[in-house]
Formats: structure tokens, C-alpha cells, sequence
């Protein structure tokens, strides 16, 4: 069983502790694993800009232009964006991930920019028309420590709970930090395949798995 939970939406000066406790806390019981979004533990972490107060460079204006965009999102396709992943990542790291991106592109292979360029970038959300605001003018960074924080929330929660910080879109879905081992989150991953949270206006930021 996966149950969304609807919450209020998170803002800028929230705390994550009493979030979860006054959201999940009632929900969850001995035996469920309780997935949290990475945008609400980056949210709560401060590392939510709007896109007016970022100030891109010029290689990230060049390098946004040559960013795949998907309908399912923005990515790494605005100068915001790509200005975000160059200051996360580091340049050369950024400008390593393009370059070998170009040659096997030219071979019909895709994803190597992420996978080179690592989960920080990957974890980048943009500002979409169907974000919930203020989020939808904002560029939201991945989550610092997600793996401490994971561990942190399920200290908060009934013995017996699981907690993981997911990154799942309607492209896929990584385990950025959690109380589970790797055999554990490659299930999760599968479980969540088809983004039972959504990512538009359901304000569904958390959810529990739990056995059928």
C-alpha cells in the first residue's frame, strides 16, 4: 500500500521536525516506511531561491540551451537552473558532465550528464506552471545530509518506522538518504516507480509504505 499524505504547504522559516510530527506521527505505524520529499527537507534547510534573486552566468546560459526538456519538467534547461547546478556541483565538474554528454549523445546514448554530474544535480527542482507557489517562481536545491536527516526523523516517529528522502518525478525515482540498506532502497525505488505523490498541486509531500 502506498498512502500520500496531504499536508499544508511548506514554507521558508519552517521547521521539518514539527512537520513530520504533526503530519506523519498520527499515520504511521510499526512496520511502515515513511518516504519524505527531498524538496520539503530542502525547503526546511533554507536552500529555496527565487529565480529573480539568482544572477546566472554566462556559461550557464550557454550550457542551459543544450539541456534536454522533458514535459515532466524543467531541469537543468534555464540559465536559473544550470547557474544553481554550476555553484553545487563546481564548473568542472559541470563542464566534465556536458562534454560527455555531446560525444555520446552523438551515439544515441543518454542520461551520462547526471550521471556524471552526481544526485546534486539531479536533485535541482525549477519553477514549472504547475508547481505549487511560491515554488513555482523558485529554484529549489537538493537536500543537504539526507542520509542524518532520515535517521533524525525516524527517532521522531514509533519504533519499528523506516524513513527514506526520495527524489521521485514522473521520470524515475533515487533514494537520497535512508534508514533502509541498499537492497531495501533498490525496493523502494521499484515501489515508487510511478510517483504515487505526484508533482504538481496535490501538496502531497509525504507517504507511507506499508505491507499490504
Amino acid at each position: 500500500m502506498r498512502i500520500p499524505i496531504r499536508t499544508r504547504v511548506v514554507l521558508p522559516g519552517d521547521e521539518l521536525d514539527p512537520f513530520v510530527t504533526e503530519y506523519a506521527a498520527p499515520v504511521v505505524q510499526p512496520g511502515d516506511l515513511l518516504f519524505v520529499t527531498e524538496k520539503i527537507v530542502a525547503i526546511t534547510q533554507g536552500r529555496s531561491y527565487l529565480v529573480e534573486d539568482i544572477a546566472p552566468r554566462k556559461l550557464a546560459l550557454f550550457l542551459s540551451k543544450y539541456v534536454t526538456r522533458t514535459p515532466h519538467g524543467i531541469g537543468l534547461g534555464m540559465p536559473e537552473t544550470m547557474e544553481m547546478a554550476l555553484r553545487e556541483c563546481g564548473t568542472p565538474r559541470i563542464l566534465l558532465a556536458a562534454a560527455v554528454s555531446a560525444v555520446t549523445k552523438a551515439f544515441g546514448r543518454k542520461g551520462d550528464f547526471y550521471r556524471i554530474a552526481g544526485d546534486k544535480a539531479r536533485a535541482i527542482d525549477g519553477p514549472t506552471s504547475g508547481t505549487i507557489p511560491p515554488y513555482n517562481k523558485a529554484v529549489v536545491l537538493g537536500p543537504e545530509r539526507p542520509t542524518e536527516v532520515a535517521r533524525h526523523l525516524q527517532s521522531l516517529l514509533p519504533a519499528g518506522v523506516e524513513v527514506a528522502v526520495v527524489d521521485i518525478n514522473d521520470l524515475g525515482g533515487n533514494i537520497l538518504g535512508s534508514t533502509l540498506d541498499k537492497a531495501g532502497e533498490k525496493r523502494l525505488v521499484a515501489i515508487l516507480k510511478d510517483n504515487p505523490l505526484g508533482q504538481g498541486h496535490q501538496s502531497t509531500p509525504l507517504g507511507v509504505v506499508r505491507p499490504a
